[in-house]
């Protein structure tokens, strides 16, 4: 019987879980460099690519090679701005959480494959020239289906690091809560439609809503078939 989460039903417009980890449970993140190249990708992927000005570097005279190079690299990059939203991540040291949207059909299998491949590729090169594969087999993808349980999966994925006993507003390795928080603006995030459920200070807001440590058991029920099973 496969996984659960393994078999995949892509919809237009769904909202989806992704998610995987190291295989044997190994870390997949060593340290900080590693979730940074990783954030990277993501940024590369999702941010809108400018192709006049990439087109400039490529033509000035005042470009260097290396600048001309870089543009020509970007050009023929994979993008997925205006295909993948990402509304909340995660990074532990031997897993990921992603919350995306995806506008296409198929989007997320382009996205995955193109991020998770170029991340193992760097993983492995890294630490000398490691061999093999790195995650726990294929992603996982499970459809979201309500926006109950939109909600209460966004809380489980900011509340990952608190699970393992780390500082909630700043644990070791990257995570999108600081956007929701108004710390950092990543413009790849994109915390707004989650945070149009909430008041922006208070009881009713999005914070108290994560930080209230009496949830559990009803997260636990309304997330149980969407989260990384043990």
């Amino acid at each position: 019987m496969p996984a659960r989460n393994v078999i995949k039903q892509y919809q237009k417009k769904g909202y989806y879980h992704l998610y995987n980890r190291g295989v044997e449970k190994r870390d997949i993140f060593i340290d900080k460099q590693d979730a940074a190249v990783f954030l990277g990708y993501l940024k590369e992927y999702l941010s809108p690519k400018n192709i006049e000005v990439l087109m400039k570097a490529i033509s000035s005279p005042k470009s260097t090679s290396q600048d001309k190079a870089e543009a020509i690299k970007l050009l023929r990059m994979n993008n997925f701005a205006g295909e993948i939203e990402l509304l909340a991540y995660c990074l532990m040291p031997n897993h990921f959480h992603l919350l995306v949207r995806q506008n296409e059909a198929r989007s997320i299998e382009k996205f995955m494959k193109s991020l998770l491949t170029r991340y193992v590729q760097y993983f492995n090169h890294r630490q000398d020239d490691r061999v093999g594969g790195l995650f726990q087999g294929t992603y996982k993808a499970v459809l979201v289906q309500t926006e109950e349980q939109l909600l209460w999966l966004t809380r489980y994925i900011h509340r990952n690091p608190a699970s393992k006993g780390l500082s909630l507003k700043h644990p070791p390795l990257p995570f999108s809560y600081k956007n929701y928080v108004g710390l950092v603006k990543q413009e790849w995030v994109k915390p707004r439609e989650i945070l149009g459920y909430f008041a922006k200070t208070g009881i009713n807001s999005y914070e108290a809503f994560v930080e209230d440590n009496s949830y559990d058991t009803q997260e636990e029920r309304l997330i149980e078939k969407v989260i990384i099973e043990g």
